[in-house]
């Protein structure tokens, strides 16, 4: 067994060759953080650097002139009106809310190629800003008149039929046909009994 003196020398000599103190503190190590660490993982705000602000920015911007009450009223005053005529007209055993300029999809009507005059007599009711015209059943005279833009086919509708324990599975698409009409106008109700609406 190796004596103190011989075991004390190596010591010294071993902790003077790695730097290693000979005395232990008893106390836990402690994290400073008086001087954050410069780098990419550092939080600190006052670290990060700032970016600098474009130099197009001060000549983009533009003093906008303040707008008055009377400017601000007449903004207002341009909204859409409201319809003026619309018409409740039955196509092929379905009933539509028909405007004037507006489009509509009905079931495929066969006879009428694109680019037709079509007369839709079939009217249910009438309406304006001032009066309401009910048909009992229909309006006698009223017509609307539209004109055909497309024949064309709606979105697909996806028939699966399915037997289990019985490997039958049958899959088919069906795309119903339909026509796109745009309507130009409502006519021929002024002389049918009206009813005034009634302001609420």
């Amino acid at each position: 067994m190796a004596s103190p003196s011989a075991t004390l020398s190596l010591c010294s000599a071993f902790s003077a060759h790695c730097s290693i103190s000979p005395l232990r503190s008893l106390s836990k190590p402690s994290l400073s953080l008086a001087r954050p660490a410069i780098g990419f993982l550092s939080t600190s705000a006052a670290s990060r650097p700032r970016p600098a602000a474009p130099k197009f920015a001060e000549s983009a911007v533009v003093a906008e002139p303040e707008t008055t009450d009377i400017e601000a009223v007449v903004v207002s005053e341009d909204k859409p009106k409201r319809e003026e005529i619309f018409a409740v007209v039955m196509v092929g055993g379905r009933q539509y809310i028909v405007f004037p300029g507006r489009y509509l999809y009905t079931q495929r009507l066969k006879d009428a190629n694109v680019d037709d005059q079509i007369v839709l007599n079939k009217v249910l009711l009438v309406g304006t800003k001032t009066h309401t015209y009910i048909g009992k059943p229909v309006v006698t005279n009223a017509t609307v008149h539209a004109v055909v833009e497309n024949q064309g086919l709606n979105d697909k509708v996806v028939v699966f039929k399915y037997k289990p324990k019985k490997k039958y599975r049958r899959n088919i698409g069906h795309r119903q046909p339909n026509t796109r009409i745009r309507i130009t106008g409502i006519t021929g109700y002024e002389e049918y009994p009206a009813s005034p609406n009634v302001a609420g």
